[in-house]
């Protein structure tokens, strides 16, 4: 109950805190709720006089789970209505991949190698914030590795940081002026739902007039990441990083755990490289009930509301019915994930919204009408929080990162999310 009270309030407080635009030369911060909420939550998840419990993260961690997709929900019944207009720019939604697959490689693993990460420098700018990629390198690679230990830390810091370090970057090249709105959305289809919800609150705010557009738009490149981005990863990037990976330990004289070659390596040095992850937390194991599911699938939908009223600041009846529909999606697709697991729920409820939601669909009228007063952004922002207020179980594993990680992460994300809004500018003009 604690943390439900908590991720509430933290909410409330994120809203009316406010957005605040701090113009930094031809740049722009934007500070918005979403960051509010994560800082917040942040501070009260790592904060030692009382700090929460391992059983409140565990439920915070199955309502964040049920928060996410809800948010795809959401997001997915604003790609239907608009379906037509985007075959006009099909090719870029599609060839923004290009970007997200080999802008990492091609920008990050140099400087990774560069840095003296040897073999972490592989998992590190090969993946971003996706737990299919963090599966495959445990699997392919052994919890022992660099690649996984790279993997590891990103897919890490992603999860924590990402949506607020996505939301400026997107904010500050936004208001330069140098890309099209449509491209910057499509650049934040990076398989990260939390990221993608950063991004497009930073440009909704800079392009009101194209919020709707834009949210759609990243969704829907978020949607066609999710489905090719793995087998891409796999079986295009990857070969392609291990290559580089070779070429520029080379250049840079480096081996495989990251000692020079071109002079003596010395013993701190070799430990330094090979320094092991700290542990995460182990929270107690969740088993939810029928019972148990309807409560949390209900705390998520009143969660979702409040923070949609006290945004909107106006109440209306079928909200109550629109917020019902999100959450039998959302149910549905984890249904659906479990009968097969080789799609996740995200890519069900993004594909069974969009398509309920498509003007040929008889369902269209009925689910427009429902949600036509809900906010997205606001619907997904509890789940941000409880982001934030899960951060205490993994204080320990963040505190023996390298900076030299942190840096690659940073540029990963960075490049992936630039390289493909570039791929988009191109095509769309």
């Amino acid at each position: 109950m604690t943390v439900i009270v908590v991720a509430t309030l933290i909410s409330v407080a994120a809203v009316l805190i406010g957005t605040y635009k701090l113009q930094l030369g031809p740049a722009a911060l934007v500070l918005f709720p979403i960051i509010w909420a994560v800082i917040i939550g942040g501070i009260i998840g790592t904060q030692r006089v009382r700090r929460l419990s391992g059983s409140s993260r565990a439920v915070a961690g199955f309502l964040l789970e049920i928060g996410i997709i809800a948010f795809l929900a959401a997001l997915g019944l604003q790609i239907g209505p608009s379906l037509a207009k985007f075959t006009q720019i099909g090719p870029a939604i599609l060839l923004q991949e290009v970007g997200h697959i080999f802008g990492t490689v091609i920008l990050a693993l140099p400087i990774a190698v560069a840095l003296g990460l040897g073999r972490v420098a592989i998992g590190a700018s090969w993946s971003i914030d996706r737990e299919s990629f963090l599966a495959y390198a445990l699997q392919r690679f052994g919890v022992r590795s660099g690649e996984y230990r790279g993997v590891f830390s990103v897919w890490l810091l992603g999860s924590l940081f990402g949506a607020v370090f996505i939301s400026l970057l997107a904010g500050t090249v936004g208001n330069l002026g140098i890309f099209d709105p449509r491209a910057l959305a499509l650049g934040l289809g990076l398989g990260s739902a939390s990221m993608m919800l950063g991004g497009v609150g930073a440009l909704s705010l800079l392009f009101p007039q194209r919020a709707p557009e834009i949210a759609a738009l990243a969704a829907l490149s978020n949607l066609v990441t999710n489905i090719v981005g793995f087998y891409a990863g796999v079986f295009l990037s990857l070969p392609l990083c291990r290559r580089l990976y070779r070429f520029w330990s080379q250049l840079f004289g480096r081996d495989d755990e990251g000692r020079s070659l071109r002079g003596k390596s010395t013993g701190s040095q070799a430990a330094q490289a090979v320094k092991p992850l700290g542990k995460v937390e182990t929270d107690p194991a969740l088993k939810p009930n029928a019972r148990m599911t309807l409560v949390a699938y209900t705390v998520v939908g009143l969660m979702a509301l409040i923070a949609n009223v006290v945004g909107s600041k106006s109440f209306h009846p079928e909200d109550l019915m629109g917020v019902a529909m999100l959450l039998t999606l959302t149910w549905l697709a984890f249904a659906l994930s479990k009968l097969v697991p080789a799609v996740p729920s995200s890519v069900w409820v993004l594909s069974m919204a969009t398509v309920l939601s498509a003007p040929f669909m008889p369902t269209a009228g009925f689910l427009g009408g429902m949600t036509q007063h809900l906010d997205s952004l606001l619907v997904g922002l509890p789940a941000l929080t409880l982001i934030g207020l899960t951060l205490g179980r993994d204080i320990g594993a963040l505190k023996s990162l390298s900076w030299k990680v942190v840096v690659v992460a940073l540029v990963t994300y960075g490049a992936s999310f630039l390289a493909a809004a570039a791929v988009g500018q191109l095509v769309l003009h």
